[in-house]
């Protein structure tokens, strides 16, 4: 059987991405109740990271530890790759030595071109192409607390950026409408949009995108790597900070997510963030069960 990796959401199949989300539910409760279990005893994970993290390192290898195996943790400092060692040769050693790869890098072409090498399974823990273990978690904490999202509607404000990129998959796998409120050369990839058709919509007012919504989510306005972009980033998402008067035009029941870390004041209030709608603690701990799940399928197919 040919290698699996998970580089986006659309290297599983709709279904599959269904119940990784219903078998991390599971493996979050078998947690929480104290049960030992360890399928993957004696398995090892490489974790490689070319940008910092908490959530992403920290969800990987507790992950690993609950699941019987062990994480190793390789900077460019590190390694080869930070010498300029071709991926492609680090790929074939690596994958030699370990069980499965998770990278964490800026260049999407570079994480492919490592899952390309490799002999193992490869996870993309962030590139700024497409954020794919984020969403597992956040549609995690959905279903958690409303079920079914297929037919719902949610609203992303703020960059197109990777996390946009990785919601427009998400509709097109889930089945959900989604709306970007962005202003205008800040919008995410066209032809991601062009194959997501009618199920997601640009939309220039964050108001009228957020109206009726089931869900609301932003990101930050500067992500790494464009911090020299701080002030004119905020001039130009100006009026697309979600705040309480944004909430309240979404449906009652709505949720808030984001995928932190948050700049209270800029891309989202205090007072939603903080607030009863919001669910970003379990969507953070959900990176550990969601990636536990995905650890699981990959190394026990």
């Amino acid at each position: 059987m040919a290698t699996r990796h998970f580089l986006s959401l659309l290297d599983f199949s709709p279904t599959e991405l269904t119940q990784l989300l219903k078998r991390a539910i599971e493996l979050k409760a078998m947690h929480r109740a104290g049960e030992i279990y360890e399928p993957l005893k004696n398995r090892v994970l490489a974790m490689i990271f070319e940008k910092s993290s908490t959530r992403t390192r920290v969800s990987f290898e507790a992950g690993m530890a609950q699941l019987g195996g062990q994480a190793m943790f390789l900077s460019p400092r590190d390694t080869q790759l930070g010498r300029g060692e071709p991926i492609e040769d680090t790929a074939r050693v690596l994958s030699s030595m370990v069980d499965i790869i998770m990278v964490r890098t800026f260049e999407h072409e570079k994480l492919e071109t490592l899952a390309q090498y490799s002999s193992v399974p490869v996870i993309n823990g962030l590139t700024d192409w497409v954020h794919p273990c984020q969403l597992l978690a956040d549609m995690q904490t959905w279903m958690e607390h409303r079920g079914d999202i297929t037919g719902k509607t949610a609203t992303y404000v703020g960059d197109g950026n990777n996390m946009c990129h990785s919601y427009i998959n998400a509709a097109r796998q889930l089945d959900f409408k989604l709306n970007i409120a962005c202003p205008e050369n800040y919008d995410p990839d066209a032809e991601l949009l062009k194959a997501a058709g009618d199920r997601v919509s640009i939309h220039r007012d964050p108001q009228a995108a957020c109206r009726g919504s089931d869900m609301i989510v932003t990101d930050v306005w500067a992500s790494m790597g464009q911090e020299e972009e701080q002030q004119q980033r905020e001039q130009a998402f100006a009026g697309y900070q979600v705040t309480a008067e944004m909430m309240a035009l979404a449906n009652d029941d709505a949720l808030f997510m984001h995928c932190l870390p948050a700049h209270r004041g800029e891309e989202v209030s205090a007072e939603v963030i903080d607030g009863k709608q919001s669910v970003v603690w379990d969507e953070a701990e959900n990176r550990l069960h969601a990636q536990k799940a995905l650890l699981e399928f990959l190394l026990t197919q």
